[in-house]
């Protein structure tokens, strides 16, 4: 019994070595590759010097430094990594779906970079993901964006702290599901999602303009003000009426879609993607004059009833309408 414990306890010590311990960044040079570039075209019979991690150099005929392997790519080709806009990968639970406004929370928080997704994300090309909170309540948590990098024991390791501030949005059944009908409170309809982005804003103006008036007042002589009790949700919806943040919203709906289109032009927000966007070839216009763009499913709908008119071409709609348009 001693000798297995022993057995068993060195198996656990050598499977943590392993987890614990993050994959090397290698250099290599790859050559003759057909190249696929964001910013330059297609360039053909091209090499691509890899050193400790990092793109060195893009050109012809470069010579491998040396103890640098080389791999002949003739008649293959070399892409930039793939970015998912819309991704849960490697986090904990992703719907705080304890009321209709959660602004609060933060994805960052719950980053787990054990999680086997990230694995097979980069074995499928996929380098960096926006990870998002969940579609239950109107206003959802803080998304996070991630540089994919498996064995890393450290969350900030993969976490891109220099990426935009980005904010999850809901639209449609999913939050009128959790809350209307699961917790009878509002909205339990389309128009109460709308409702619950005005008054929210509205009182997120009303809190801005107190610590506005504090710290107008706090250096005046005599002044006997109290500072505004510090409030996270507000705040962050204060950062986003600011800019500071950008809305990604969970849509079907072309209705939808255009509402909050008008709430933000009301409250002067212009930092707004849609994400999904089935109907978005239906306001495909208007996506392209008054948001950042959408983010939609190649062929993906009809799994229920919301999401039952769509097409194919919506991302050629939207794109042909000059909305940025990703898949």
């Amino acid at each position: 019994m001693k000798k297995l414990s022993y057995i068993l306890a060195a198996l656990v010590g050598l499977s943590m070595q392993f987890a614990i311990a993050q994959t090397p960044k290698g250099s290599i040079l790859i050559k003759n590759a057909t190249v696929i570039t964001v910013t330059k075209g297609t360039l053909e019979n091209t090499d691509v010097l890899v050193q400790d991690g990092i793109i060195r150099r893009i050109d012809q005929n470069i010579s491998a430094p040396s103890g640098v392997q080389t791999i002949d790519a003739s008649g293959k080709y070399v892409m930039p990594g793939i970015i998912d806009a819309h991704s849960h990968v490697a986090l904990d639970v992703v719907n705080e779906a304890t009321a209709p406004i959660v602004a609060e929370v933060r994805m960052k928080d719950v980053v787990n970079p054990y999680e086997i997704g990230i694995y097979r994300a980069l074995a499928g090309g996929v380098t960096v993901s926006h990870a998002m909170h969940g579609s239950a309540n109107v206003v959802g948590g803080q998304n996070a964006t991630l540089k994919h990098r498996w064995g890393s024991s450290n969350p900030a390791d993969i976490i891109m702290e220099d990426a935009p501030r980005t904010i999850k949005f809901a639209l449609g059944e999913n939050p009128t599901r959790v809350h209307g009908r699961g917790n009878g409170i509002q909205p339990r309809s389309r128009m109460g999602v709308e409702a619950i982005l005005r008054n929210g804003f509205s009182e997120a103006l009303q809190y801005k303009k107190r610590w506005a008036d504090y710290n107008a007042a706090k250096s005046q002589k005599g002044n006997t003000m109290v500072a505004p009790e510090y409030d996270e949700r507000l705040q962050t919806l204060v950062d986003i009426l600011d800019g500071k943040i950008i809305i990604h919203c969970h849509s079907y709906r072309a209705d939808e879609i255009y509402m909050l289109i008008n709430v933000a032009r009301d409250f002067g927000i212009k930092k707004l993607v849609f994400q999904h966007t089935n109907e978005g070839f239906k306001v495909a216009p208007e996506i392209a004059e008054y948001t950042m763009g959408a983010s939609v499913f190649a062929d993906w709908w009809a799994y229920k009833f919301e999401v039952y008119y769509s097409t194919a071409f919506n991302a050629a709609i939207l794109q042909k309408n000059g909305a940025i348009t990703s898949i």
